[in-house]
């Protein structure tokens, strides 16, 4: 193992998080920190100097950036476009307004945990349901006097945790173990529900507590002229037709999820950007402003994301990458210890969850199934625990949640946010091993 290779790998990720967490602009974070491990691991810079077969840094950075941007830019154009004619057309004041009449105040974090939780379990992209639900967000936010820099937090705890690595999840991070372990989307449900009960429970109930804490201290809702207005006295939609829009992205995208996979969102969120059409039509304000404004953000959003992404790609490219993956899988002890760590470091090193199955599973499936593993325990282990170190401050979720949609900075935003995002799911990959081990829903 090159120790030059191993300092540059280690240097370069502590690089991008200690510049996304200063506000350097995650579009130059990426790019400098990437030249970085490129450097200290000796790889040449430009295709035109690589020998035949050979890895280059401005290869290796384009081709991470540019595959996403090819493989989710319309769902993210989609998704920032309905987020916000959901809130031009009133759709998303109309939705906050019932919940705080319904729920009351002191369940407005609640009520938007709940959106992201039921979208993304219906197999909305992430990043789409932070784009859609934020409006609503922010419209319950400034009505319980909350302050705004825990609303990254909120959506985090209802889209990456309980939701995305639970059984029957349509989310990828449930469904790429499956093609290297032969089983199910509903592998080890027993042990997932508990597990996925616990994140959602004790995931809220800290939050709650990290909000009321800062409350006590005097910090309040602080507007900004960005903001969507919520004006009280505004005519909004009636509120269960402002769902609809919501619950035609749900349905689409699970009627057409088998079939067309991560493209049924192109059209559920059509779907969704149609009907807010038809249903706010008369309480619009501008509406072809809206889509241009949605337009302009997705753009940010994914160039952000991408960048990191790109981090990825000349990571992954270096020898010492392989080193270190070659080390995490052959952990000794309990296989399913040795898989939670290899899992979680590798998408903790690419900042993906799904970047680290797709790494790990190759290497430690086979070796373990050899073993005698139980194929079902698993797949949950792997799922839950990409679900973990993943949301690092370098993470793209993080990145644009808290930086493009939500417009706070990582130093105000991203404690709460490692809170339900990191500790609490690693919480439940220790819970999930410890009942798998006991012999629970094997």
């Amino acid at each position: 193992m090159g120790i030059l290779g191993m300092i540059g790998l280690i240097g370069g990720l502590a690089l991008l998080i200690v510049l996304t967490m200063r506000g350097v602009n995650i579009l130059i974070a990426g790019p400098v920190s990437a030249l970085f491990v490129a450097l200290m691991s000796g790889m040449t810079l430009f295709p035109q100097l690589a020998g035949e077969g050979e890895e280059n840094f401005v290869t290796s950075y384009m081709t991470g950036f540019t595959s996403f941007i090819m493989s989710w830019y319309l769902m993210f154009l989609l998704g920032a476009i309905f987020g916000k004619v959901m809130e031009d057309s009133g759709a998303a004041d109309a939705v906050a307004k019932w919940f705080v009449e319904k729920l009351g105040m002191k369940f407005a974090v609640l009520a938007i945990v709940m959106a992201c939780a039921i979208l993304t379990y219906g197999g909305v992209s992430l990043f789409v349901v932070a784009f859609s639900v934020y409006p609503m967000a922010i419209s319950l936010f400034k009505q319980a006097d909350l302050p705004r820099r825990f609303i990254p937090a909120t959506l985090g705890l209802g889209s990456v945790t309980f939701t995305m690595t639970s059984a029957g999840s349509p989310e990828i991070q449930n469904w790429i173990p499956i093609e290297f372990l032969g089983t199910n989307a509903y592998a080890g449900w027993e042990v997932s529900l508990l597990v996925a009960l616990f994140m959602a429970f004790f995931g809220y109930w800290w939050l709650k507590r990290i909000i009321t804490k800062a409350v006590k201290k005097g910090e309040r809702f602080i507007d900004r002229s960005s903001d969507p207005t919520f004006d009280t006295t505004r005519a909004l939609p009636n509120p269960f037709l402002s769902m609809i829009p919501l619950a035609i992205v749900l349905i689409i995208s699970y009627v057409f999820h088998d079939k067309l996979a991560q493209s049924a969102l192109i059209i559920a969120l059509l779907g969704g950007i149609i009907s807010t059409y038809f249903v706010g039509k008369r309480y619009s304000q501008n509406y072809s402003a809206a889509v241009s404004a949605g337009t302009l953000g997705a753009m940010v959003a994914i160039g952000n994301t991408a960048a990191v992404v790109g981090f990825g790609g000349v990571a992954k490219a270096v020898p010492a990458f392989q080193d270190a993956v070659a080390v995490m899988t052959n952990i000794p002890g309990s296989p399913l210890i040795g898989t939670a760590i290899a899992v979680s470091v590798i998408a903790g090193m690419t900042g993906s969850a799904s970047g680290g199955q797709a790494i790990a599973l190759p290497l430690i499936a086979p070796h373990y199934m050899d073993m005698g593993v139980d194929p079902e325990a698993l797949h949950r282990v792997v799922a839950i625990s990409s679900g973990a170190l993943d949301s690092l401050p370098h993470n793209g979720y993080v990145v644009t949640t808290i930086q493009s949609i939500a417009g706070e900075t990582h130093r105000a935003a991203y404690g709460a946010m490692a809170a339900v995002t990191v500790i609490v799911p690693v919480i439940g990959v220790i819970i999930a091993i410890v009942l798998f081990s006991l012999g629970f829903g094997i």
